[in-house]
């Protein structure tokens, strides 16, 4: 996969934000071109996206794994550098157990005039549940710990004043231990910001995103949540729709048609119109759809995949409901201090994102390297 590696002096930033001077490698991975710095070995691609590629590494100061994620063309445009400076800006802000940490921050470019590559490094948890489902057979016990802990990390990142807007199977990491956090902010937003245009998954997406029926909150979240746990259980997608009206059908079809307190409440008319004429459809017996499910689960079930986002549970509630009670510690479920989205009313030209990311990349402090070097566990 490494078609060529050359070394090269660039400078990296130490804890007191003074350069240091940093060799870097250079190798072609799957047609791209990655830079990195030279304490990191054995990259090996393991996966892409629209917005970046990630590959595995070994940190040699540390001992462990991470995974890096390359920055796919976070210059093209204005937008694209402030949807990366948005992303950074959440990252650096959240420190928690069950959302993606930032372990490293770094750019082999020289200055805010020529950064052009932007690379994040994380703890590498080794899988995902995407590729649970498809392998493995999960007990009641590992499907309530798993929907523990997400709902953990959401209330953390509500509490933050931010909607994750893509959660989905292949977004929540899980290592050999069953822990698990939260990834890709790519699409975050702050939960009173003006939300439209393309978010989630369709399969995950909550339905009044599907027709744009009203200003959304961070219940479309806890929806997310409600069809992640049900194809736990089920071992399949709740709601693979092809389309935008295939998928609010599939929804329809299993939690019922709005009903008038519901359909009163959506500020598109065109939305309104087009509920009114389908037929009135009730609700399924969620029995009969989740046999493998506990009472417990389908009743977390059902007051998660409501319709109506003002009667959803929110991540706090949900953490209190049975069905998690045996990990549930009001003690150990912390919130974050509210972040400042001031960048979003922001309208700038690229070079001047630009500056911003790159002062980003200078003040980045990762955690202090062990003084011991001979660590060799690593997560993988």
């Amino acid at each position: 996969l490494a078609c060529f590696c050359c070394a090269f002096f660039n400078f990296h930033f130490s804890d007191q934000n003074k350069a240091m001077k940093v060799d870097y490698q250079s190798l072609e991975l799957n047609k791209t071109e990655w830079k990195v710095p030279n304490y990191y070995e054995d990259l090996i691609p393991v996966g892409h996206g629209a917005y970046g590629c990630v590959c595995s590494a070994r940190d040699k100061r540390r001992g462990t794994r991470v995974a890096i994620k390359k920055l796919m063309r976070p210059f093209q445009s204005a937008t694209h550098a402030k949807r990366t400076f948005r992303e950074l800006k959440v990252l650096k802000h959240m420190k928690h157990e069950n959302v993606i940490d930032l372990v490293d921050l770094f750019t082999c470019d020289e200055s805010a005039e020529s950064l052009t590559d932007v690379y994040m490094a994380s703890s590498l948890m080794g899988t995902d549940l995407s590729n649970i489902l498809k392998i493995q057979q999960l007990t009641e016990d590992h499907v309530q710990f798993l929907v523990y802990q997400i709902l953990r990390g959401l209330k953390y990142i509500h509490s933050a004043g931010i909607i994750h807007r893509d959660l989905k199977p292949s977004n929540i990491a899980v290592n050999e231990d069953c822990e698990l956090r939260i990834l890709d902010f790519g699409l975050a937003r702050q939960a009173n910001d003006e939300m439209t245009g393309y978010v989630a998954t369709r399969w995950y997406r909550a339905p009044e995103i599907v027709l744009n029926w009203m200003h959304y909150d961070k219940t479309v979240d806890i929806w997310s949540v409600g069809c992640i746990m049900g194809e736990l259980i089920t071992r399949k997608p709740l709601f693979p729709g092809a389309d935008y009206i295939d998928q609010l059908n599939r929804i329809m079809q299993l939690v019922g048609t709005p009903d008038e307190e519901l359909i009163s409440k959506m500020q598109s008319d065109d939305a309104k119109n087009y509920i009114r004429s389908l037929p009135k459809l009730e609700p399924q017996d969620f029995k009969q759809v989740f046999t493998g499910g506990s009472d417990s689960a389908i009743d977390l079930l059902q007051k998660m995949l409501i319709l109506d986002p003002d009667k959803r549970l929110t991540a706090t509630e949900a953490l209190e409901h049975p069905y998690v009670s045996q990990f549930h510690d009001p003690d150990d479920e912390p919130d974050c201090e509210p972040i400042d989205f001031f960048f979003d009313n922001l309208e700038l030209p690229l070079d001047e994102w630009r500056k911003l990311i790159w002062k980003e990349i200078e003040e980045f402090v990762p955690e202090p390297i062990p003084p011991s070097s001979d660590q060799t566990t690593e997560n993988s």
